[in-house]
């Protein structure tokens, strides 16, 4: 109970102020649009450069948390597609929109928090390397899959595809951030104290103002569509996803203490904006991903709970 109150509950917390702040009035729209435009394009992205840029790539960047994570992710993107297919009925689209919802977890504005919370800023390695690959890695994969079933029968050139997934990906703050964390990285540059601190200012209001602004945007969404669906991409995310990594990770990988928390406290996760920005862009599936991320977001509150007192 203890881990409920210290470590979850407060960022749950923020997101609730974040709601409340917005449903009853006091903040706009607009104004939580612009606050997720600071935390997204600029806070945020400086948290990962930070990360990113201090990482050890020898010792952190290793295969077996990525093979762990990425193999239930992509589990659950092939159950609930096929799922949305064969029990739904849905068509191409949305069955790769749905799809989408049960592969992209919530890796930063929640696991990356929690995670912190509970193990302290230290344990944030796996989270730091996982994050750097989870945006392109999910993005080049939902793009290609939703290509492909958009132009499945229209001879049309894969070269449509591959700059489709290219403008998405060099465009992004977050692919941004991280890509600039690898430079300064890998040619060893030593940037100026001032300007370290600068970033890490800026850093600091990330998360906390990601958390709240979360919250301001989840009033827009509502319950509504296929609840059944709904039911199952919730499902796939919060017990499947990091049952698999979970197991992989205590049984095939022999993963250390602290990658096996990691992984496991990521992949539990809820679906991610990410999911209602991917159904959003081809305009399929948008109420079910919105209703999943606003439903699974507050289960994960108990989810959360449960790996934390599994975890060593």
């Amino acid at each position: 109970m203890s881990a409920l109150l210290d470590v979850i509950l407060p960022v749950f917390l923020v997101m609730g102020a974040g709601y409340l702040a917005t449903w009853r009035g006091y903040l706009s729209s607009e104004a939580i649009d612009g606050l997720m435009r600071f935390a997204q394009g600029i806070a945020v992205p400086c948290v990962l450069f930070l990360g990113v840029a201090n990482l050890d790539l020898g010792h952190d960047l290793t295969l077996a948390p990525f093979f762990a994570f990425y193999t239930g992710a992509v589990v659950c993107f092939v159950l609930g597609g096929f799922g949305a297919r064969l029990i739904f009925g849905r068509p191409g689209p949305d069955c790769v929109a749905i799809g989408f919802a049960c592969l992209f977890s919530n890796t930063l504005l929640l696991g990356l928090p929690i995670t912190e919370r509970a193990y302290g800023a230290d344990a944030l390695a796996t989270n730091y390397a996982l994050i750097a690959l989870h945006s392109p890695l999910m993005y080049a994969f939902g793009i290609t899959a939703m290509e492909v079933v958009k132009t499945h029968g229209q001879g049309l050139a894969m070269s449509r595809v591959m700059m489709q997934i290219g403008s998405g990906l060099v465009t992004n703050p977050l692919i941004i951030g991280i890509s600039a964390g690898f430079v300064v990285n890998l040619s060893g540059l030593t940037l100026p104290v001032f300007t370290l601190d600068a970033v890490k200012l800026i850093g600091s209001a990330g998360l906390p103002a990601a958390l709240f602004g979360l919250g301001g945007v989840l009033v827009r969404y509502r319950p509504d569509g296929d609840l059944r669906i709904v039911a199952m991409i919730t499902g796939l995310s919060l017990i499947l996803h990091p049952l698999i990594t979970w197991a992989l990770g205590t049984q095939s990988l022999e993963l250390t203490v602290p990658e096996l928390r990691s992984a496991t406290i990521t992949s539990a996760m809820p679906p991610g904006i990410n999911a209602y920005l991917f159904a959003n862009m081809y305009g399929v599936g948008k109420r079910v991903a919105a209703s999943s991320i606003l439903i699974a977001t507050g289960l994960a509150v108990l989810t959360a709970w449960f790996w934390l007192q599994v975890l060593p």
